[in-house]
């Protein structure tokens, strides 16, 4: 269950860091992959859940990473219209 840090590209240009304590998330985004925000939002949700349960079967308890990296990917999708572009640039 290596961690896997990915990289999104936001409609401005700018660049964000994102953790998954767990390489599931190879699952739900692709390098070079562009999607709406919606969705963008929908997989890491997913995505992340998925990594923390991962964490949580192994180890005995959540993990509190996984958690603060949705919350930061919310809290700057917010401010996104649902429709803008989301390029993953690295995983």
């Amino acid at each position: 269950m290596p961690e896997t840090p990915f990289t999104v590209e936001l409609p401005d240009g700018t660049v964000r860091q994102c953790y998954s304590p767990s390489s599931i998330v190879h699952k739900y985004f692709s390098r070079g992959e562009t999607m709406p925000v919606s969705e963008f939002l929908t997989k890491a949700r997913a995505a992340l859940t998925k990594a923390s349960e991962r964490v949580e079967a192994k180890f005995g308890f959540a993990c509190s990473g996984a958690t603060a990296s949705l919350a930061t990917i919310e809290a700057w999708g917010a401010t996104l219209k649902p429709e803008d572009p989301v390029k993953i640039i690295q995983i």
